[in-house]
């Protein structure tokens, strides 16, 4: 007996046909022989439609407000799935944030989860029942609702698979979605694509941060912390999708295992800032103040005055310009230009490690396609280009084809037999994330 966490997008709840397809697929499981969590997202474009009447109301509608809003999404196609699976001739619970004790911190539309009161958990499934849950909100110790911001259903699925201690052999956490997996690039872009059977955690986090929209990666981190095995499927058919799983010593003779593209950037400089301690924080608080995210930071020292660039995705422009004038105003000096019309193209692999070629491979194939490189970063499993944005899909393209990705590398470990799992041990914490 194995214990699986299913994971339903809001696409597969879009209407009564297919919330009746995902609890026949949990009563299948559970007469299987198998424990059983239902983790429901709201239904089709729920959210966003909530999202939009909230503007309609208020302009700025408090951050509190707006999740005990939110959370009704989740809460409907919940119950629904519960109703279903009743039909089915099996009992189950349909449990909210607070029944499931989900526990998190009391930052309104973007909460952290600190703890699962797992034995409530337990005791349904002990008493034989399918638990319907609740995905993308929490509670705080005060009783306050909270939501967990993007990616939050995929990330309460992979934490409830932690809390019961789900592991390689002992349960799986299925995130089932529109897609038959994860690719080797989008394939909306790139017709040669080819669904991976297996992705290391780190591999599926640097993909995930770089606009692969398959998982995100908060919920990917949470799958690494604790070793959950998280199974990316489809939610129409029953074929294997790609397992994301602890990386192996083999999965390094693969030195590139995908690449992405982030459409649509903009790359703010700051020219002439003083050269001395503190100037970097002052300016970085500012934006953190504004929530906004940054990447690829370069500072380039020229005596007594630095210069220093970054980019950001391009619907924060507007707001990452005023937080960077603030900024300046303090500091006292320094001039800020803004260009738009970039993209950023990655290859991501854990084999960069052990592979020597991989950059060269990289810039000589987009030198010749004649597509220029504006800035370049590195980690130890990924390379990123800034190009200009018309010539963002060519990039990928190029790159997917000078490492030849459509094509299944013989005898992979990638591809190796999955063990079946058994019930796990114990875990009652999920720390922070």
């Amino acid at each position: 007996m194995a214990l699986l966490v299913q994971k339903s997008g809001g696409t597969s709840l879009a209407d009564a046909d297919g919330i009746r397809r995902c609890a026949a697929r949990a009563v299948a499981a559970h007469l299987d022989g198998h424990q059983v969590v239902v983790v429901t997202s709201a239904m089709g474009r729920t959210t966003d439609d909530l999202l939009a009447l909230a503007g309609r109301i208020a302009s700025a509608p408090p951050r509190r407000e707006l999740d005990l809003l939110l959370v009704t999404g989740e809460q409907v196609s919940a119950a629904l799935m519960a109703m279903a699976i009743h039909e089915l001739g099996v009992e189950a619970v349909s449990l909210p944030a607070h029944g499931l004790g989900l526990i998190t911190d009391p930052e309104h539309c973007n909460a952290r989860i600190h703890r699962i009161e797992v034995d409530r958990l337990r005791r349904q499934l002990n008493a034989a029942r399918i638990v319907v849950a609740t995905g993308f909100q929490g509670i705080t110790g005060q009783g306050q609702v909270t939501t967990l911001g993007r990616g939050g259903s995929d990330t309460t699925a992979v934490a409830i698979a932690a809390a019961l201690g789900v592991k390689q052999g002992t349960g799986v956490c299925e995130i089932y979605t529109d897609v038959d997996g994860v690719y080797t690039a989008d394939p909306r872009h790139v017709p040669q694509a080819r669904k991976l059977d297996r992705i290391s955690y780190e591999e599926m986090v640097e993909l995930a941060a770089l606009g692969a929209g398959v998982l995100h990666s908060r919920a990917v981190m949470f799958g690494q912390r604790y070793q959950v095995p998280i199974h990316v499927r489809h939610s129409t058919h029953d074929e294997e999708g790609t397992m994301i799983v602890k990386e192996t010593p083999e999965m390094e003779r693969v030195c590139v295992v995908g690449c992405a593209l982030t459409p649509d950037l903009g790359r703010i400089t700051i020219r002439g800032v003083p050269n001395t301690p503190g100037v970097q924080s002052i300016i970085f608080k500012r934006i953190a103040e504004a929530g906004i995210l940054v990447d690829d930071i370069i500072q380039i020292e020229a005596g007594i005055t630095a210069d220093l660039s970054f980019t950001v995705e391009a619907p924060n422009l507007a707001d990452i310009k005023v937080a960077v004038q603030k900024a300046l105003l303090i500091i006292g000096r320094g001039e800020m230009s803004i260009e738009v019309a970039l993209a950023k193209v990655s290859a991501v692999g854990v084999g960069m490690r052990t592979h020597t070629n991989v950059a060269a491979a990289m810039f000589k194939a987009l030198g010749d396609a004649g597509i220029n490189i504006a800035n370049i970063t590195t980690s130890e499993i990924k390379i990123s280009c800034i190009v200009p944005r018309e010539q963002g899909r060519l990039a990928l393209r190029v790159v997917h084809d000078a490492f030849e990705l459509g094509r299944r590398p013989q005898e992979s470990p990638r591809e190796s037999p999955r063990e079946e799992p058994a019930l796990s041990p114990r875990l009652t914490e999920v720390k922070a994330l």
